[in-house]
This record gives structure tokens, C-alpha cells and sequence, in this order.
């Protein structure tokens, strides 16, 4: 039996950060299929254009910070989350849907087929 990839194309263009991972982490998951099962592999991939224009709303683009501990004594790192977005351009967007999606062995494949351009 052959699988058959779905294609879902958004635009970030406007939208808040956390609105859209909500919305990519639904689509990723396949919730919006008539034949959702949580256990199986949709086969749907997301490609989000226009991610330069995101909105973080509030004072988050000022105060939002993004933390990484490295396991060792003072290994916590902080940075803002506009240094995050300039630095690695869709990291942001990957951490909120990541954390969004269950922690089991079907992250990582649904993981590998979001894709995020300028």
C-alpha cells in the first residue's frame, strides 16, 4: 500500500507565535483528518511561508526569554527570543510546535516535516 503525503501550506504573516504552533501542531498531528488515529502516522507535512512577519504580541518580544541547561553546575543559558529568531531563524517556532506535540517516538517523524521560509 502506498501513503499518500498531505500538503498544508499557512502564512505566518500576522499571526501571533503561539496561535499559529497551536495551529501547525493540530495539522502535523492530523486532527483534522476524518480518519484521525493517535497512534498511527498521518503523513502530512506543513510548510509555513512568511515567518518574518510574526507578531509576538504583549512585551514578549522584549521580555520573552528562551532557557537551555547543559546538565552541568551554571549551565543554564538564557536568551530573548528575538536573539533566538535572528540567530536560528525558525528555531522558535519549531521549539513551541515541538513542545505542543506528544512525547512519544511519533514527535520526531512528524518533527522532520514542518518547514519554515522567510
Amino acid at each position: 500500500m502506498a501513503t499518500k503525503f498531505k500538503n498544508y501550506t499557512l502564512d505566518a504573516a500576522g499571526q501571533s507565535l503561539g496561535r499559529l504552533a497551536s495551529e501547525v501542531a493540530s495539522l502535523l498531528r492530523g486532527k483534522r483528518e476524518v480518519n484521525y488515529t493517535p497512534h498511527l502516522d498521518p503523513f502530512i507535512t506543513v510548510r509555513v511561508f512568511n515567518f518574518g512577519k510574526i507578531v509576538l504580541t504583549g512585551k514578549k518580544g522584549t521580555q520573552k526569554m528562551h532557557y537551555h541547561y547543559s546538565g552541568y553546575q551554571g549551565g543554564l543559558k538564557a536568551i530573548k527570543y528575538p536573539e533566538l529568531i535572528k540567530k536560528d531563524f525558525g528555531r522558535g517556532l519549531k521549539l513551541a510546535v515541538l513542545r505542543m506535540l506528544n512525547k512519544n517516538r511519533l514527535r520526531a517523524k512528524l518533527m522532520k516535516r514542518l518547514t519554515i521560509e522567510k
